[in-house]
């Protein structure tokens, strides 16, 4: 398992000077669906991120009691999900990862889906031990820092993966919605 986190960090180090791609080569990519730990939807169901497969993926960390970032980057993610193309959407899935499992339990998830509209698919948030989250992060490229019992300092990024899990493309910061969408478009 080490050896695997050591090549998957190795392969977001060497992708991440240069904007990923779906042109990305692919002896560097390596796929999300070989971590092995598990997971608890909104809906209280477990699974791992290897039952993703076949879909596309687009991703992103948050936390619930955000009130600044968070909901920037789930508005960006609906700005995402809107300009997808509803046959490609329906092999997509739309992944909202907590950094706070302590307070981030399947039913603020759930609430939290609904108050969003985000309640039926393409959408999924997912909830894991904090050793899960950190290891995803890591891969991901997401740093974050606990400030307060519920207040968290984070990287704001979404990034795609392809129906092998692997990353095709990652943004930072302010999201043009239009180029993460034509990323999953060109996707097969």
């Amino acid at each position: 398992m080490k050896k695997i986190l050591i090549l998957l960090f190795s392969a977001i180090v060497l992708l991440s000077c240069t904007e990923k791609t779906a042109e990305a080569t692919p002896e560097l990519n390596e796929s999300i669906f070989l971590l092995d730990s598990k997971w608890q939807t909104q809906d209280g169901k477990e699974l791992q991120l290897r039952d993703l497969k076949g879909k596309n993926i687009v991703v992103t960390m948050i936390f619930t009691s955000c009130k600044t970032a968070c909901p920037l980057l789930v508005a960006d993610m609906q700005k995402i999900a809107a300009k997808i193309d509803p046959k490609k959407l329906k092999q997509t899935q739309m992944v909202l990862i907590s950094i706070d499992p302590d307070n981030d339990t399947p039913e603020v998830l759930k609430q939290y889906a609904i108050q969003n509209n985000m309640n039926e698919e393409p959408w999924l948030f997912l909830r894991s031990d904090k050793e899960s989250v950190r290891e995803l992060a890591n891969v991901l490229a997401v740093k974050y820092k606990k400030i307060s019992p519920i207040v968290f300092s984070h990287s704001n990024i979404i990034t795609v993966f392809n129906k092998k899990g692997e990353m095709v493309k990652q943004v930072e910061g302010t999201v043009k919605s239009e180029e993460v969408a034509k990323a999953v478009e060109e996707l097969k």
